[in-house]
């Protein structure tokens, strides 16, 4: 029943950051359009996929940002033939930071603020770097060989995508390295995550 009961709370949590994805990117965002009615943004969805798999581990983290931000894709007119790759690549990013933070780091297993703090901010920028070579990658060749758009088209959009994924992925880290340090010593008393507790 215990087992049970932590993995409807995992699941539940999963849900929370998805909804965050959702609406970091939805309304904190700063679009900026591109040729043949593509368009590119500026927004902090990537950092609660990243939190999501600091607090969560890799495959909760991971699955909350791929449903979080493909669903914010698919009710968006502009992003909506993006909703696959969106789904794989947030997957991705979890999948990345949860190897380098809990299987690599084992920061559940460590009370030594700065090196929770290291290793997070470390965790983040494999996540996120990740994404900044995939991202204009991919979605160079899926929309040129899947959406069948004209090779130059795809290019000025790869670059475009590539200049804003680099920008989210500064600023997300900075963030995430903020958000996670001073929101986990509280949901360790909380008992809302597992870990080793600082001694008082």
């Amino acid at each position: 029943m215990e087992k049970r009961n932590q993995t409807v709370i995992k699941l539940a949590q999963t849900a929370l950051m998805a909804a965050l994805c959702y609406v970091s990117f939805t309304f904190l965002q700063i679009k900026i359009p591109l040729p043949g009615g593509d368009a590119t943004s500026i927004h902090i969805g990537n950092a609660f996929c990243v939190l999501g798999a600091l607090i969560l581990g890799g495959w909760y983290g991971g699955l909350a940002g791929a449903i979080g931000m493909s669903i914010a894709d698919l009710m968006d007119p502009v992003y909506i033939t993006g909703a696959p790759k969106t789904f794989v690549l947030k997957l991705c990013i979890g999948l990345i930071v949860g190897l380098v933070a809990h299987r690599i780091a084992k920061i559940d297993e460590s009370t030594d603020r700065k090196y929770i703090l290291r290793w997070s901010v470390i965790a983040s920028a494999a996540g996120l770097g990740f994404n900044v070579i995939a991202d204009p990658l991919v979605g160079y060749f899926y929309k040129q060989y899947i959406l069948g758009q004209p090779q130059q088209m795809a290019e000025v959009l790869a670059k475009w995508g590539a200049a804003a994924t680099f920008v989210n992925a500064v600023v997300s880290v900075v963030l995430v390295g903020v958000l996670y340090n001073a929101l986990r010593p509280v949901l360790l008393r909380s008992g809302l995550i597992h870990g080793v507790k600082a001694k008082a």
